[in-house]
């Protein structure tokens, strides 16, 4: 999972020549609770015929600085911030990724190639291409500029929508996964696509500016909201869009797949509060996970199977939905944990080590709320299980007596091959363990978890990848064991 963003304008004198590298940068720090491993910016000044570019490890801010932006020139940009689920720490497996060759070409994406070790060994065979990185982009950009090399009549020949069609159509057809990709063309445009099932979001933005509409493409509207772009909708499943330098927007469905299948998580944990993701509010959706998450909460203190006195939050995600499930029980609500707001979001760490030491750090306990309390705690959802043993654990230590774990994602029991770090099955705590299983092994007295018709009633659509809930995989997953086998291993 990572966070994309493009913006691309007409020039005008009141503007600094690095005007859409620094709006991207400013989009990229609202998406940066999407990726916190590295960052990137590229652009393309068309007059100095030129991409410039810098990436680097660490949060936004520490990857690029304000002596960065300034050398990235021109009416168009991309960024990128990263959460790594393939490739390794090196700066060369960092996004944007930029070719020359045959023709200037640079990308950002989000998301997972599953087939990504069986189509390198075939497209290398084919075109004789070196991969010089572990990045499933690396793929796509070669992929990309081929098929463009092949349509185009000749070198002289203009590149026209038909062509980049025709690209996009290639990766939707050969590329199995999940992605929401952005790229440049040097004096051509800004293009932008999805993966056919839809299951990585990306929107776009219009603006008007005082030589012409400026337009965004970002994975989450508040990018959009931030930066003042209307928000103008979706990105179509399996759409490729070209926004030219002269303004012209050109979009088409090239993809075709039997059933849209956007990720539940993130509405349930990725996407930020303030966005929305299908036209369906962030917010909204996670005080309706709470709302339905109250009625199995209801039942088993109807059946004297909790008591709870209060109910706390697992800061952040989760307070939304707290926040509803305390309304909708008539308890009171309290923050019995407070977050250091300088750590990581642990799930997205990269290593378990890093994640269990930042679970330490990041939370502090309010003794005089939790001690001889029943406390039912909540959260967005339990991966590994980790996270949530070490925080039962420290509640206890400050003196809790019972603690209900509330849970607004049913038990993830199957592998993620589509940008989420969590292909193997047997990472999972939910993966062949029961509900009591469970609640004993992090030390609850019991798990209350939402059930599949739950979900989707909280979120409003069926149409969904619930693929790590319930096995039922939107692509083909016959190569899921080589790709968990062989992706990033720390």
């Amino acid at each position: 999972m990572c966070g994309v963003i493009g913006i691309i304008g007409p020039y005008h004198e009141e503007k600094v020549p690095f005007w859409a590298a620094y709006e991207a940068y400013r989009g990229l720090l609202t998406l940066q609770h999407r990726g916190q491993d590295a960052a990137g910016i590229l652009s393309f000044d068309k007059d100095r015929r030129k991409f410039f570019g810098k990436k680097n490890l660490g949060l936004v801010s520490q990857a690029l600085d304000q002596t960065d932006l300034e050398t990235c020139t021109g009416n168009m940009a991309i960024a990128h911030t990263r959460y790594a689920t393939m490739g390794s720490d090196e700066v060369s497996d960092l996004q944007p990724m930029v070719t020359g060759f045959p023709f200037g070409v640079g990308m950002v994406h989000n998301g997972n190639i599953l087939n990504y070790h069986s189509l390198a060994k075939r497209l290398g065979e084919q075109y004789d291409f070196q991969l010089l990185t572990n990045n499933d982009l690396e793929l796509m950009l070669h992929l990309w500029c081929q098929k463009i090399l092949e349509e185009r009549e000749s070198k002289n020949t203009p590149l026209e929508f038909k062509h980049v069609k025709k690209a996009a159509k290639a990766i939707f057809d050969e590329a199995n996964g999940a992605y929401a990709l952005v790229g440049l063309m040097g004096n051509v445009g800004m293009f932008a696509l999805r993966d056919p099932n839809g299951i990585r979001p990306l929107v776009l933005g219009k603006r008007a500016g005082k030589k012409g509409a400026e337009y965004c493409v970002a994975s989450e509207s508040l990018a959009l909201n931030f930066l003042g772009f209307e928000f103008e909708r979706d990105i179509l499943p399996g759409e490729v869009i070209l926004i030219t330098t002269k303004g012209e927007v050109f979009s088409e469905v090239v993809g075709a797949a039997p059933r849209k299948a956007h990720c539940m998580f993130e509405w349930i944990y990725f996407a930020g509060a303030e966005s929305s993701i299908e036209e369906r509010s962030v917010y909204s959706t996670r005080l309706n996970l709470g709302k339905v998450l109250a009625k199995k909460v209801q039942k088993a203190w109807d059946n004297k199977e909790i008591s709870p006195d209060f109910v706390c939050p697992v800061p952040d995600t989760s307070r939304t939905a707290s926040i509803s499930l305390a309304e909708n029980l008539k308890l009171p609500y309290r923050e019995g944990l407070i977050k250091n707001r300088y750590i990581q979001r642990s799930f997205i760490l990269n290593t378990q080590d890093k994640r269990e030491k930042a679970v330490a750090l990041k939370l502090s306990p309010v003794r005089s709320e939790i001690e001889g309390k029943n406390i039912l705690l909540v959260d967005d959802s339990v991966v590994r299980g980790t996270t949530s043993k070490k925080i039962i654990e420290l509640l206890k230590r400050n003196g809790a007596k019972e603690i209900t774990l509330a849970i607004t994602c049913p038990p993830l029991r199957y592998g993620c091959f589509y940008g989420i770090d969590f292909p193997e099955e047997s990472d999972l705590i939910a993966n062949g363990k029961d509900l009591d299983s469970i609640a004993k092994w992090v030390g609850a007295n019991k798990v209350i978890y939402l059930d599949e018709p739950d979900l989707v009633e909280a979120i409003g659509t069926e149409s969904l990848c619930m693929a790590c809930v319930n096995n039922s995989y939107p692509t083909d997953i016959s190569e899921g064991k080589v790709f968990a086998s062989k992706r990033r291993n720390h």
